[in-house]
């Protein structure tokens, strides 16, 4: 299993619906087992991360309000690569740092669309 990332807007009567990924994007988030040695990780919670933890107990959901928040966590977690690909198989490995590196851009990439249209993320 891996995980996804998603844009999604609330309608009219409350339903959240997720929106297309457009060329050029991706929504790939992790594989499944990242919920716990990655985003979930004691590296990312020591760094103060609170959105990212959330996939610990299921989905990630970033509210319109909390995109700007998950945007400035993908940042910290950046700016803390090598910590936080540890938690990968591979350890802070080369192809693990660009693994990990590849899957924030696409989260970051994710928070701009929503922020675009007044949306929020879905990491599941």
């Amino acid at each position: 299993m891996t995980l996804s990332v998603d844009v999604f807007l609330v309608d009219e009567h409350g339903e959240s619906q997720v929106q297309d990924v457009p060329g050029g994007s991706s929504d790939m988030a992790g594989t499944e087992s990242w919920r716990e040695s990655v985003w979930g990780s004691p590296a990312v919670r020591s760094l103060g991360a609170r959105l990212f933890p959330r996939v610990l107990d299921g989905w990630l959901v970033a509210r319109p309000d909390e995109v700007v928040e998950l945007l400035d966590e993908c940042a910290l977690l950046r700016a803390n690569l090598v910590l936080i690909a540890r938690g990968v198989v591979g350890g802070a490995s080369p192809d693990s740092l660009r693994s990990v590196g590849d899957r924030l851009a696409n989260i970051a990439d994710a928070c701009h669309r929503a922020l675009a249209i007044g949306g929020g993320v879905l990491v599941w």
